[in-house]
């Protein structure tokens, strides 16, 4: 028999960075409305015609397999308001070249739909999770409940889709109590906990303020609280997070800082919105419209013309 054909190595762009990773979100649609994300009534909903069908968003992961990106990570919104995703994730699972599928979510819907996702071949999941106090999640949310996430996530470890990593943004004075509390969960549960900078775009400005939790008091807060920590490398996966381990920890502890310790220098990603517009930089508003391109009969070629020319 012989051998397979070899992936494409990941295309460069002008500064010689592999890009290997595309962000697809699936929805703009999401079942909570976060303080810090955006407003309780929520924002103005898209039509079903105007966001792409799963086949549109198949087409495009196909076109940039072949030009050798090899990792897809499904976001939303929340990924799994969208109907079908398991049989969209089966679709993406059997594209030649994709090594590594995975999707961040919130969580509260994940144990009614973790078997399926992982039989679809999804291989790991990114949880957001903020706060480990039911009426804290219920204030930062507007909605939900911590039950469900936390089931969610036993769910998930149940049905193989690790490492799971949890997702904490910091903010000062509505949860950066709890870095400590996290920290102790890589420990004694094996947690992956990664905190995360609030960047100021759009509407987060405002909860970023004067005087933003950056990542080094976050990391003096848990060495205080918790222990020393060790440099190591991070599980699979790990994109611009730094990732450490308390002592005797199954876990680990990554942070991003994207004000503290800029990431642009190994920036590996391109991000596909959900009507369609591919975004070479999440700090920019320069995108390229693909869906034009895709209801005006695109191939292949045309959107790897496309991709190449946001890379």
């Amino acid at each position: 028999m012989s051998n397979p054909r070899p992936s494409p190595s990941a295309p460069l762009d002008r500064r010689g960075r592999p890009l290997r990773d595309l962000r697809v979100s699936v929805t703009d649609r999401c079942n909570f409305r976060c303080v810090y994300c955006m407003p309780e009534e929520g924002i103005a909903k898209r039509s079903h015609e105007e966001m792409l069908s799963y086949e549109e968003l198949e087409l495009v992961v196909r076109a940039a397999a072949g030009l050798g990106i090899s990792k897809v990570r499904l976001t939303g919104g929340e990924p799994l308001a969208r109907l079908g995703l398991p049989d969209f994730v089966a679709q993406i699972a059997a594209v030649p070249g994709i090594e590594d599928l995975s999707m961040t979510t919130n969580g509260t819907l994940l144990a009614r739909h973790a078997a399926a996702l992982a039989a679809a071949g999804l291989q790991r999941v990114n949880v957001s999770l903020d706060t480990l106090r039911p009426d804290r999640f219920a204030r930062i949310t507007r909605r939900g409940r911590l039950a469900d996430v936390l089931e969610g996530l036993a769910a998930a470890r149940q049905a193989g889709l690790e490492p799971i990593k949890l997702n904490m943004v910091v903010i000062r004075g509505l949860n950066d109590d709890e870095v400590g509390d996290f920290a102790r969960h890589s420990a004694g549960d094996g947690w992956h906990v990664r905190y995360i900078e609030l960047m100021p775009i759009g509407g987060n400005a405002a909860w970023v303020g004067g005087e933003p939790v950056g990542v080094p008091e976050i990391r003096a807060r848990i060495e205080a609280e918790a222990g020393p920590l060790q440099e190591v490398h991070g599980p699979a996966g790990n994109g611009p997070a730094r990732y450490y381990r308390l002592p005797g920890a199954r876990g680990t502890i990554g942070f991003i800082g994207a004000l503290s310790d800029h990431f642009c220098a190994s920036c590996n990603r391109l991000r596909l919105t959900a009507d369609g517009r591919l975004r070479p930089c999440l700090m920019s508003d320069r995108e390229i419209d693909l869906r034009g391109a895709l209801r005006a009969g695109a191939d292949l070629v045309e959107l790897q013309a496309l991709l190449a020319r946001a890379i």
